[in-house]
């Protein structure tokens, strides 16, 4: 009786552990697809009720979203939108929002991740102890605190299991370059470092 459950419970658990992944994925790209398709379907159904069919909300912001990719491409017109947006960053509270979100976009595109300097193991302390990180930052030139912070790096820590994570103003003594992409470094931080081996590595062993 033992054995079966035992049985049973392990059977629960590889389902669980294997639903639960594609579950999640699932449910974020529906959110995203429904949040777009929100961002303009809801406003033609207003307006034009006649021509509203599910899913042209979806249609019209990704044809929007990739119109606004070829202005940008344009050097006339790239140079409007980077004057708006100078002009947008003079308002307090929209810089408050706008800023942080662009540095964070900027963070993870294919140019963003080019501008991170390298991946970099971190000592906390005199315990021996590194963390992972990503150089997000090695000059502050730009910055009233530049003096204060000679020889030091800025070192973005992200968090195991959820979004976000911590910055550091690290001295160079106490960081160590190591070679590994950005992606692969914030793939193993963000799962805990876990390792499943596959069934094929556990029979050689």
């Amino acid at each position: 009786m033992k054995h079966s459950l035992k049985t049973l419970r392990q059977i629960f658990l590889k389902g669980l552990f294997t639903f639960l992944p594609i579950a999640v994925t699932i449910y974020i790209l529906y959110a995203g697809i429904v949040i777009m398709e929100s961002m303009l379907g809801t406003t033609i159904q207003r307006l034009f009720p006649s021509l509203y069919v599910p899913g042209i909300g979806l249609l019209l912001t990704v044809v929007f979203i990739f119109l606004l990719g070829l202005l940008l491409n344009n050097i006339l017109t790239a140079s409007f939108f980077s004057n708006i947006e100078r002009q947008l960053m003079k308002v307090p509270f929209i810089k408050a929002i706008y800023s942080p979100l662009k540095d964070l976009m900027n963070l993870f595109s294919h140019n963003g991740s080019k501008d991170l300097k390298s991946v970099v193991l971190v000592e906390i302390g005199n315990a021996d102890i590194k963390a992972l990180g990503l150089i997000t930052r090695d000059n502050f030139s730009d910055l009233a605190v530049n003096n204060q912070l000679q020889d030091r790096v800025a070192v973005f820590i992200p968090f195991s299991y959820g979004l976000g994570g911590y910055t550091l103003l690290v001295h160079r003594s106490k960081i160590t370059e190591i070679d590994m992409p950005a992606e692969k470094a914030m793939s193993l931080a963000i799962t805990g470092w876990v390792k499943v081996a596959n069934k094929h590595e556990g029979d050689h062993r």
